[in-house]
């Protein structure tokens, strides 16, 4: 009798290249802390407006040279969301739905919510210059959505807390809740800039609030960099990067270039945009790639610790310090430059050590075993 060979079983489909075991990337800690001084720098020494009246004078004046440097401290912004498409990626590969959300909400509404109330309660004492905003739209203020809602801000910066909320949403409906994967990763990416895209030149407001175009390519770029940094030999994910970076250039350029306005407060020209912004993107790709895993010190992970409450308490609070020592006190521009940021990272140590570290753990805790 002939035994005829059974043919081969056809081939299991490839599965997924497995993530590596992720160690603290302590490095990234330290390019959050030097996004959030830029940032700082930017509103203390880069720029007009109400800081103008917390040093008596305009910060030009406060810092004739510097100053101009200074205002591109803004573009610390792009930096942070390059960050958060890293981390976001990389936090929530291989998580569930429920388990994403509850660490996101427990990483972002504590310190949050302190913020607020510590806003509102020293602009309404009756020796500072700064008016609080109604008891009402404090309230609004502790939602987070207080900018979909068209009522006024407590903290100025929360604006970036409002983009990082939507990329949140939609990396959870598009890559999380089905499983995440390095398909799955790429589809949202591609997806997301064309969507982007299309949204720019459809000129409707809803899709520019959804899809956020002026900065998509900077979140987008950060989940590329994550791809790259589980195989660096990954050409999509080195794409995803490129024409990311491409895009977000154009964005940040059309948005700060101001070198034409007689009137601005300083002169970024294109020149200075696009390096920024290509010093963000590089960055995060050596920590990708580790280039920098020798920066392994741990005091670099209680900068990142640092980084969040610094960053929601720096502007408002930073006027009433700066007024009181320069103004008051007679302190020089620069010594009054350093003692207030020294006084806010004593701040935000402060929310770290006693709001978020007994909170966060136990907001993450109730969050995850709601049914």
């Amino acid at each position: 009798m002939t035994v005829r060979p059974v043919p081969d079983a056809p081939a299991p489909p490839r599965p997924d290249r497995p993530a590596r075991r992720e160690s603290r990337l302590r490095a990234l800690d330290g390019l959050r802390l030097i996004a959030a001084l830029m940032v700082a720098a930017y509103h203390y020494g880069g720029r007009g407006g109400e800081i103008t009246r917390a040093w008596g004078s305009s910060p030009k004046e406060q810092f004739p040279t510097l100053h101009g440097y200074f205002a591109y401290g803004c573009l610390g912004v792009q930096v942070f969301f390059v960050i958060s498409g890293f981390v976001i990626c990389m936090s929530g590969w291989g998580r569930p739905p429920k388990s994403f959300f509850a660490s996101r909400a427990a990483r972002l509404l504590p310190a949050y919510w302190a913020a607020v109330l510590i806003v509102s309660a020293v602009f309404a004492l009756p020796m500072v210059a700064y008016e609080a905003l109604s008891p009402s739209d404090t309230l609004v203020n502790l939602t987070m959505l207080q900018q979909p809602l068209g009522v006024d801000r407590v903290l100025g910066v929360c604006w970036t807390l409002w983009a990082e909320v939507r990329f949140y949403a939609l990396f959870a409906l598009c890559v999380v809740l089905p499983g995440a994967s390095r398909r799955r990763v790429i589809l949202f990416c591609a997806g997301w800039t064309l969507a982007a895209a299309l949204a720019q030149a459809a000129r409707q407001p809803l899709l520019d609030v959804v899809l956020m175009p002026e900065y998509a390519p900077f979140f987008i770029g950060g989940v590329g960099l994550y791809l790259v940094h589980r195989d660096r030999r990954d050409v999509y994910g080195w794409g995803i990067v490129a024409v990311s970076f491409l895009i977000g250039q154009h964005y940040a350029v059309r948005s700060l270039w101001n070198a034409s306005d007689p009137n601005a407060f300083a002169h970024r020209s294109s020149l200075g945009i696009v390096l920024v912004v290509a010093v963000g993107f590089v960055a995060v790709a050596a920590i990708a790639l580790g280039w920098l895993n020798w920066a392994d010190w741990r005091w670099l992970t209680v900068a990142g610790a640092l980084t969040y409450p610094f960053y929601l308490v720096h502007e408002h609070l930073g006027w009433v310090v700066i007024h009181a020592l320069h103004i008051s006190l007679g302190l020089p521009s620069a010594e009054t430059f350093m003692l207030t940021v020294a006084s806010m990272l004593l701040l935000a140590w402060l929310l770290n050590r006693y709001v978020e570290k007994p909170l966060t753990p136990r907001l993450r805790a109730a969050l995850a075993r709601v049914r």
